[in-house]
């Protein structure tokens, strides 16, 4: 309850992620060592490098693709699976994907042991999306990318929205791409963040 009240104290308004980060054990998706700081606005470490998103920048990219109900959402990242969870929560049907094998599996179970088993998880190139499932109402990028990757863009719907962290391997800008009639897009630049960098051409 802390948590929640601290990220609509930060501009997070949108209450169904409220409501879903205010209902989901984050602490369930964390490394014993940092159970005590579960709560807390940080992004810790978590299995293969990565980590778990500060619950502010999960609420953010959440509050800015807005998922509804029955939506087809892309997630290029699975990490831990509580950004999946997010979602999920929303109603939306969820697509996931991780290059990292061992993440990727130890996620699985976590989020088969919470009862997310509508959540498709998928080992893979989040560069080259899912494209048997597509096209997909919207997508959330999870890790910095160098550029908005054009194999998502062409698997996300007409009148579709990304959410997407692009820039350097230091700093990228959360951008929103609406997908347009005729291949055009609008291209909206937000805040500054730091993620961990989205890697592709093989899985690990």
């Amino acid at each position: 309850r802390q948590l929640v009240a601290q990220l609509r104290e930060k501009g997070i308004q949108n209450e169904m992620v409220l409501e879903a980060i205010g209902k989901i054990p984050r602490h369930l998706f964390m490394d014993n060592a940092f159970l005590e700081f579960a709560y807390q606005d940080k992004a810790f470490p978590i299995a293969c490098g990565q980590t778990i998103s500060q619950p502010f920048t999960v609420a953010y990219q959440t509050q800015l693709l807005d998922p509804a109900k029955g939506e087809k959402v892309l997630e290029i990242g699975t990490g831990s699976g509580y950004q999946s969870a997010v979602l999920a929560e929303s109603g939306a049907k969820v697509f996931s994907i991780e290059r990292h094998k061992p993440l990727h599996e130890e996620t699985r179970k976590r989020l088969d042991l919470l009862n997310y088993f509508s959540i498709k998880t998928h080992y893979g190139d989040g560069f080259k999306g899912l494209p048997a499932f597509a096209p997909f109402d919207k997508i959330l990028v999870t890790c910095g990318a160098p550029e908005i990757p054009q194999l998502l863009l062409g698997q996300l719907k007409v009148g579709g929205i990304m959410v997407i962290p692009v820039g350097s391997l230091t700093e990228q800008v959360m951008t929103t791409v609406i997908k347009k009639p005729g291949g055009e897009t609008e291209v909206i630049h937000f805040d500054t963040f730091r993620f961990v960098p989205m890697l592709g051409d093989k899985v690990r």
